[in-house]
């Protein structure tokens, strides 16, 4: 249901989980949060005294937002001094102290905002292999979108993992909640630009998009069109910059009736190739910003009669198993989603340990897998 977390425990973790750990009956994780709101020794009318102050008792008796405080007690600007002298006057009264990690749980959990994309697979793959290895349990969560009324990251900052890798584009607000709670996070193929101490792991996008239009202009095409994802993410616009930029370099204008944009999907790739295919110059070649899109150009080069690789050239990128089983099989950008998780699991891992990070950004490299659905244009 849209809004909800839903968690799937992937396997036990190997210590001693403490009571209560998870539903057997739901599936869902359950991990308890040992830092309740409420003043440390402040009697809430049930007779508990020992329950520590937390960051959303701070926030709410300062009357300001959980990233505010999270700002003034991390040192950083953005805050006014009035308001920061409050917070820190109720931080000193009540003792509050960050969260040190020891009551984290042995648990790396993966956030997606949605998990209906086959790349999911692939990820999933790879941080698993990583949390074997490193004897962690592995948690996968989808949330809502955005636009979603319900506090989504709550249930994943009472959870208290060791970290948090996420697919899903942390806001600000966000990635202060966590921090709040002392819980180390890597972001995985960011969308949009992130602050300069946000950790990420990604892909050479603009590489991947010049690898493979350079490749079709090598087979002899010059019409050459792109179909590339939403202008507002940013591995979209890297793969579109890296179109161009080959296009450029082979001496080709960037013609602007032969790029357009479209979701990421196969519905929405089938589209946008039937209105480039019924230009009255067609292209000879589309580049798609990913697989998906590019299975949708199958679909419309079937309707318009058309045969790949005889008379159109297709090329994707992500480099999913199932391309090379269509007919013929895809020519398209590989995309090492596994090992790209894999990476961002141990830098995650190694940030859960309150080690510093080797560096806080990290790119791997795409390469071109060439298979049947390219070869030179007719005449």
């Amino acid at each position: 249901m849209a809004g909800h977390t839903h968690t799937v425990l992937f396997k036990r973790l190997l210590h001693p989980a403490p009571p209560g750990a998870s539903d057997s009956k739901t599936g869902k994780a359950i991990l308890a949060d040992n830092a309740a709101d409420g003043p440390a020794g402040k009697d809430d009318g049930q007779g508990d005294t020992s329950r520590p102050v937390t960051i959303a008792f701070i926030a709410e008796s300062a009357g300001v937002s959980v990233p505010t405080v999270s700002k003034v007690i991390n040192g950083k600007s953005g805050v006014s001094a009035d308001t920061r002298a409050r917070v820190e006057a109720l931080v000193n009264e009540h003792g509050y102290r960050k969260p040190s990690g020891a009551n984290r749980n042995n648990v790396v959990e993966l956030v997606f905002r949605e998990l209906k994309h086959m790349w999911a697979v692939e990820i999933i793959r790879g941080v698993e292999r990583v949390a074997r290895r490193h004897r962690v349990g592995l948690m996968v969560s989808e949330f809502g979108l955005h636009d979603t009324a319900e506090p989504t990251w709550d249930d994943t900052v009472s959870r208290r993992p060791n970290c948090v890798l996420s697919v899903a584009q942390l806001s600000e607000a966000e990635r202060e909640q966590l921090k709040a709670k002392g819980i180390p996070f890597v972001v995985f193929d960011p969308a949009t630009e992130l602050p300069d101490d946000v950790p990420f792991v990604g892909a050479t996008n603009w590489s991947g998009g010049r690898a493979a239009t350079r490749h079709l202009t090598e087979l002899g095409h010059r019409r050459i069109a792109m179909i590339s994802g939403p202008d507002d993410q940013l591995y979209c616009c890297a793969r579109l910059d890296g179109y161009r930029s080959a296009m450029q370099a082979a001496g080709l204008p960037v013609d602007p009736e032969l790029v357009v944009h479209a979701p990421l999907t196969h519905e929405d790739g089938c589209a946008a190739a039937r209105s480039l295919l019924a230009l009255p110059e067609r292209p000879t070649a589309i580049f798609t910003a990913n697989d998906l899109q590019a299975l949708g150009v199958y679909q419309a080069a079937r309707e318009a009669g058309l045969r790949i690789p005889d008379d159109l050239s297709v090329v994707g990128f992500d480099d999913l198993p199932v391309v090379a089983w269509v007919d013929p099989p895809l020519t398209t950008v590989h995309q090492p989603l596994t090992e790209m998780a894999a990476a961002a699991t141990e830098l995650a891992l190694t940030l859960g340990r309150g080690e510093a990070a080797p560096q806080v950004g990290v790119e791997i490299a795409t390469t071109l897998t060439v298979r049947g659905s390219t070869a030179p244009p007719k005449g």
